[in-house]
């Protein structure tokens, strides 16, 4: 787990064999897994054959990129650190099907990366949880995700309808994939250790997509701007976040069932879909 914790100064190094590892750097939330069951377990859950292409998030130090290079049939692994991608370059160069890439997740394409069907591993910084995972599940999606998260955001991800962890973060991920909370990490599993509990969650894009490509932008701000006012009922917040008037806001609710009274901790993501869909037809139409 990659966990920010502000500052850019090195803390902690260490040796594989006589070579020594480039230093932590705490500006890039830098803890490295080193529990070698638990990265079996994080390869297990993407289900492999060994046929795969395997994107990996954040390589580090290399410690579940040596498992995947052993699974997979082709990986990418992209990381920003730029003393531990050259050193990943150095130890994989004579491994081909291996590719090193210095590059910003969140600016990369990482469909073309992959270059047809893949699926995605990932150690995920802390503070960019969340947009690394929305980024992922922009198409085209890997077939399977298995990210390593701070546990109170896989708990998050995995919430359900009328829970005091379910949010925007749930709905948005759980419109488009299902999403299984696998096992707890502990955080001595890491060097250095973070202060937090971490957790494996699997994310399985469905296989009929709920949303259409163009309405996925609008959706999710939509699921944002909602939750944002979590507090209030859902007639109001349309009222707020869409300009309608009392009774429009009644009629558009009743439209897709729902009570003018509900509050959007209750509503599960089909219900969230066709409100969205009412809303955004209403809007489009002057209505």
């Amino acid at each position: 787990m990659r966990d920010d914790r502000g500052g850019d100064e090195p803390r902690e190094t260490g040796t594989r064999g006589a070579r020594a590892l480039p230093p932590t750097l705490k500006r890039f939330g830098q803890h490295f897994l080193s529990d070698q069951r638990v990265l079996a377990r994080i390869a297990d859950a993407l289900q492999l054959t060994g046929a795969e292409t395997v994107v990996e998030i954040g390589p580090g130090r290399g410690a579940l990129t040596d498992v995947l290079a052993a699974r997979a049939a082709r990986l990418v692994a992209v990381e920003l650190d730029r003393q531990l991608a050259a050193m990943l370059r150095e130890r994989y160069a004579s491994q081909p099907h291996v590719t090193i890439v210095e590059a910003d997740v969140l600016s990369s394409d990482l469909g073309a990366l992959a270059g047809g069907p893949y699926v995605l591993a990932g150690n995920v910084p802390y503070y960019i949880t969340t947009p690394i995972i929305f980024r992922a599940l922009e198409a085209p999606r890997p077939a399977r995700m298995a990210f390593l998260v701070q546990r109170e955001v896989a708990e998050r991800l995995g919430a359900a309808p009328g829970s005091k962890t379910y949010g925007a973060l749930s709905v948005n991920a759980q419109t488009m994939a299902a999403v299984e909370v696998l096992f707890r990490v502990p955080a001595g599993a890491f060097v250095p250790p973070p202060k937090v509990e971490s957790a494996v969650v699997r994310l399985t894009p469905r296989s009929e997509p709920l949303l259409a490509p163009g309405e996925e932008d609008g959706y999710r701000r939509f699921v944002q701007a909602a939750f944002g006012m979590r507090r209030k009922q859902l007639a109001r917040i349309l009222r707020s976040v869409r300009g309608a008037t009392p009774e429009e806001a009644e009629a558009m609710l009743a439209d897709v069932g729902i009570a003018r009274d509900a509050r959007p901790e209750t509503l599960g993501v089909e219900t969230w879909v066709r409100l969205y869909r009412r809303v955004a037809g209403a809007t489009a139409t002057g209505g």
